[in-house]
């Protein structure tokens, strides 16, 4: 088959593990477009916020020199970006909700501060914007997916590939996320693997070392998922085994014109915002999943 990135499947992490939760939530969240707008949909909510902008000041430092990375304070660069997220364009319903959220930011923002291992250290970027490749030429399907960070190691001319994480919960063991990035980081520039870390922003000052991947069993498991949805999409059925679940209720909900609409994201996608009594929580519940 000739190479075609254009009609080709792209799949990613994300994209993976929507899949694999709720096919129809997959459908709503990658796939469907407002026919008003032309545009896709998202829903913004507290946890997605404080992740936006932790993520937002990790990714600005990746792209410097070791000696530029702290010039300006990393307190700082959190203010800066928390401003694309407060209020309604950050799923706050009440300043008090805000705040809280703020406030785990800030602390995140100053236990690296304060502890900044690999974030002080070498780093390797790949030049691409979004990193991808053929994971399957015959089947059509490109993996993509941006890396947290990738430390380098010179001792072995090796990298070291970390996600920070701003959730308070573990990364669940059978997760799909480390298989992607090992193929992804493989695959995507010249140096191995040697290391893979989670850094679990909230509590912990240093990273949490995770057992690398073996690079066959991972390319299996993430072609057997990837085959999936191309066989979904061709198909152009996307059903909830449940008739509706909480991961495609709330998009459901946009589209019976049940939520807000707040802003179009640089993306050029319409992002909506579902008031806390629509779901029947306070609006600051880490456990709702958007």
């Amino acid at each position: 088959m000739t190479k075609d990135r254009y009609s080709a499947v792209w799949v990613s992490h994300t994209s993976i593990n929507d899949f694999l939760q709720c096919s129809r939530a997959y459908y709503l969240k990658h796939i469907y477009r407002d026919p008003k707008t032309g545009h896709k949909i998202k829903i913004m909510s507290p946890p997605l916020a404080l992740g936006q902008a932790v993520h937002e000041v990790i990714e600005s430092l990746s792209v410097l020199p070791v000696e530029q990375r702290f010039s300006t304070l990393l307190m700082d660069r959190f203010e800066e970006a928390w401003k694309n997220v407060t209020g309604k364009r950050g799923g706050f319903f009440s300043p008090d909700t805000e705040d809280k959220y703020k406030r785990k930011g800030r602390e995140m923002i100053a236990r690296v501060t304060k502890n900044p291992g690999p974030i002080a250290r070498k780093a390797v970027k790949i030049k691409e914007d979004l990193p991808h490749y053929w994971l399957s030429e015959e089947d059509n399907i490109i993996l993509c997916g941006k890396i947290d960070w990738l430390e380098y190691l010179p001792e072995t001319d090796s990298v070291h590939i970390i996600d920070f994480k701003t959730s308070k919960y573990d990364e669940d063991g059978d997760s799909l996320q480390l298989p992607i990035y090992y193929l992804l980081v493989t695959n995507t520039q010249k140096r191995t693997v040697s290391k893979a870390s989670y850094w679990y922003l909230e509590r912990n000052d240093d990273l949490t070392e995770k057992e690398l991947p073996d690079e066959k069993t991972s390319f299996e498991r993430v072609i057997d998922v990837a085959r999936q949805i191309k066989a979904t999409r061709q198909l152009n059925v996307y059903s909830c085994k449940d008739g509706q679940c909480k991961y495609c209720a709330l998009y459901d909900d946009v589209i019976n014109g049940k939520g807000e609409f707040v802003f179009v994201d640089s993306y050029n996608t319409d992002v909506y915002v579902i008031p806390p009594k629509a779901i029947g929580e306070s609006g600051d519940d880490e456990s709702v999943i958007l």
